[in-house]
């Protein structure tokens, strides 16, 4: 069956990340950690360090209504630049507001750019930048709408 995932890139947290992200989702990951090291040496690629073959090669977690995140760290030993923008937001559309606010208020945790999930025309919304750098936006739609 065909699906949507939304893929991330971090700076060396994604493990982290992915470990409050499953707490968060009360999730499990979609099959183990594979990191940096578990890939096999390619022709021309640098050798990598200790602390390069822990990264996260790829993550993967399944959150809300089928959608899953996946992730991998940009390594800048093998030429990688991260830059956080706004260029990746992933749209949660939870049953009640109750989860909304939940969803919101451990996703905010250290962040930025929140606003609290609220009434607007439409329905229920709200948009925060959790600690790693990652947009989240919450709606939930008037039936009317």
């Amino acid at each position: 069956m065909a699906s949507v995932s939304i893929y991330l890139n971090f700076a060396g947290n994604a493990e982290e990340a992915f470990n409050a992200y499953k707490r968060i989702f009360k999730a499990e990951f979609s099959a183990p950690i594979m990191r940096m090291g578990d890939m096999p040496a390619q022709p021309g690629m640098p050798a990598l360090s200790e602390s390069d073959k822990t990264k996260v090669m790829h993550v993967a977690l399944p959150i809300l209504g089928g959608t899953q995140i996946m992730a991998t760290d940009m390594l800048e030993s093998m030429g990688h630049h991260l830059v956080e923008g706004n260029n990746v937001t992933i749209s949660l559309n939870p049953d009640t507001k109750e989860e909304a606010d939940r969803l919101y208020n451990e996703l905010s945790l250290g962040g930025a750019d929140g606003v609290a999930p609220h009434d607007e025309f439409w329905g229920y919304w709200g948009t925060c930048k959790d600690k790693f750098g990652i947009r989240w936006m919450f709606n939930i739609t008037n039936p009317q709408s």
